[in-house]
């Protein structure tokens, strides 16, 4: 069976080295995160999560989800009493607006909060998950008397919260969308439709789901330009907010589903149930953006997850499993044989894990504090600053950070060889939950089309005109540094290949928008290792200054070091190939006509 351990040493070195959270201590928003109350988090929600959520995520994952016959659902064996538990301890509150019976924490916190209770639970993580999107919609749009009659509850745990946009026609292309909605003399409006892939969509942890709505009104356009967004509870809310009659709302069905089995991914049929507008009619799209901004950033977060578990296993399984040995001699003669760790193959393997999360977490941190201060900062330089780089960023953390999380899993099954494909071991599990998180909120082939296609032109391209000039100043300041000389040369050449391909873009892309959407993907992966490479940096920085100033734990960060050197010999290189794919354009991919793809 596997095995988990929140690392919270690694958030911390993050946190508190390489943001250096304790330099926004002034800024109200921050006041709340006091170095006490930020290692008890860490501490604590760590400590609830393995002790409480890690283990029923395998018996979660073999039991699934239950869609009983009056159409109720029932999560599996110990899901219940772990969200009580987890609704009592206050962890779904951290972050959300003290006004409405939040903590008030930085978004940075709970980042890391909820990168431990992904990697303990994905399925379970999900329910308070869904629950924190709909939250932030409600919270930019929603009326002040919507917000006082759901949030408080939603913010709290007693009620989850649902997003639902997706219908059998249609998933990226919204405006296909035929759930209407039909108004009533009351102000209220009769939703009828079908959602399909709603995940949290019907269960038995809350005693209400706030639903919010994708549909049109009449006259709208047929179109995304005709959207418009209505909270619709599952249980009706009195006015003195007690519940009262069931919604026209049911679950239909559950999906069966490759991985995420503990969470329940409900069809959802709206048979005029009654709901109310989010904001201002056929403006839905926008308050759409609010709540999948938010849920991208999360599954951003699951890559992360997933991958950190998984590798944390596989290096115990190398560590225990004694296989062949040392091309070099005998590791240790005195045994039949040595470890998995001295074949190179499976070390390759764990050291791009180990890269790949470890910058990850630092990205994921560093975009979680970037929400912070877009609304914190001093200044509105800072706040805008902050603000463009959210936007850039979060289809790069979801795209690149959940293609990673996946092949971490896979890599990390991989060391186990055979055994990693019997279930008993657990890692088929984290293959299996990881590779949704490509897939849902946007297939990562709609991020890279959002970064290229919206991202970059935003605002006369002031947001990666930033990040241009954040890695440079960050390098140029880095190459007087011994310690970090070579790997300043690397970002550097990286980031000259993204400014490259970005200008390839500029000069292409008006004349056929085919060249700029052929080389997306590719875009968004090297946009991610010029990101990746920028945290690296910072933690190699963080790493060599406390080393020189005696740190205590010397092997961590000489860790650090050496897997800062190994990111930019071993995956670093990878922009100059990416850059080239992105230049060889459009022509080849879209030359064939379709009947050509078939077998003959």
């Amino acid at each position: 069976m596997p095995q988990y351990t929140p690392p919270v040493r690694d958030t911390r070195f993050v946190l508190d080295k390489v943001l250096k959270l304790d330099r926004y201590a002034g800024l109200p928003a921050f006041a709340p995160a006091t170095p006490d109350v930020v290692n008890a988090v860490l501490e604590e929600g760590g400590r609830f999560v393995a002790e409480v959520l890690f283990p029923i995520n395998h018996s979660g994952d073999q039991q699934g989800c239950t869609r009983n016959a009056d159409g109720s659902v029932t999560t599996p064996d110990g899901f219940k009493e772990a969200y009580s538990q987890f609704v009592e301890s206050g962890w779904g509150t951290l972050s959300a607006p003290e006004q409405f019976g939040g903590q008030g924490m930085p978004h940075v916190i709970s980042t890391a909060f909820q990168e431990y209770m992904i990697s303990a639970n994905m399925a379970f993580a999900m329910y308070p998950g869904l629950t924190h999107g709909a939250i932030s919609a409600l919270l930019v749009k929603g009326s002040p008397e919507q917000q006082a009659k759901y949030l408080p509850k939603m913010i709290s745990g007693e009620w989850g919260g649902t997003m639902n946009l997706t219908e059998p026609q249609c998933g990226t292309d919204l405006g296909l969308i035929k759930t209407r909605a039909e108004p009533n003399a009351d102000g209220s409006w009769s939703i009828t439709g079908t959602k399909i892939f709603i995940s949290a969509g019907e269960h038995d942890l809350t005693e209400n789901i706030i639903h919010l709505v994708l549909a049109k009104t009449p006259g709208a356009p047929d179109s995304s330009k005709g959207i418009s967004l209505f909270v619709v509870p599952k249980v009706l809310v009195n006015e003195d907010g007690s519940l009262g009659a069931r919604n026209a709302v049911s679950c239909g069905s559950i999906e069966h589903k490759m991985g995420i089995h503990g969470n329940s991914t409900c069809v959802m049929n709206y048979d005029g149930a009654t709901g109310w507008l989010v904001g201002e009619e056929m403006k839905g799209l926008a308050a759409m953006f609010i709540m999948m901004n938010a849920a991208r950033l999360g599954v951003g977060l699951q890559g992360l997850g997933v991958g950190e578990v998984a590798y944390q296993n596989a290096v115990q399984y190398a560590g225990d499993r004694r296989q062949g040995r040392a091309l070099t001699g005998a590791a240790e003669p005195e045994e039949k044989a040595d470890t998995l760790f001295v074949h190179p193959d499976v070390r390759r393997m764990l050291m791009e894990a180990k890269a790949m999360t470890e910058g990850l977490r630092a990205l994921c941190l560093w975009g979680g504090l970037q929400v912070d201060l877009a609304h914190a900062a001093e200044s509105e330089e800072e706040r805008q600053l902050a603000d463009d780089l959210v936007g850039l960023l979060t289809p790069v953390i979801k795209g690149v950070g959940t293609d990673a999380g996946y092949k971490v899993a896979t890599d990390s099954q991989q060391v186990y060889g055979g055994h990693g494909y019997i279930a008993e071991w657990g890692m088929e599990q984290y293959v299996r939950d990881a590779r949704i998180a490509m897939i849902y909120e946007g297939t990562n082939g709609v991020q890279a089309m959002d970064l290229v296609g919206r991202k970059l032109a935003a605002n006369g391209g002031r947001a990666v005109q930033a990040l241009f000039r954040i890695v440079g100043e960050e390098v140029a300041a880095a190459k007087g540094k011994p310690e970090l000389a070579s790997l300043a040369e690397a970002l550097e050449k990286a980031n000259g290949q993204l400014q490259a391909a970005t200008m390839w873009f500029m000069a292409n892309g008006m004349k056929d928008p085919n060249q700029v959407a052929a080389g997306a993907y590719s875009y968004m992966q090297l946009m991610g290792i010029v990101a990746i490479g920028l945290m690296w940096l910072r933690m190699a920085d963080a790493a060599a200054t406390a080393l020189a100033e005696g740190g205590d734990d010397r092997a961590f960060l000489e860790a650090k070091l050496v897997t800062a050197r190994f990111y930019a010999e071993r995956i670093m290189p990878d922009a100059g190939a990416l850059r080239r794919k992105i230049e060889g354009g459009a022509e080849s991919i879209m030359a064939l006509s379709p009947e050509m793809f078939r077998a003959a």
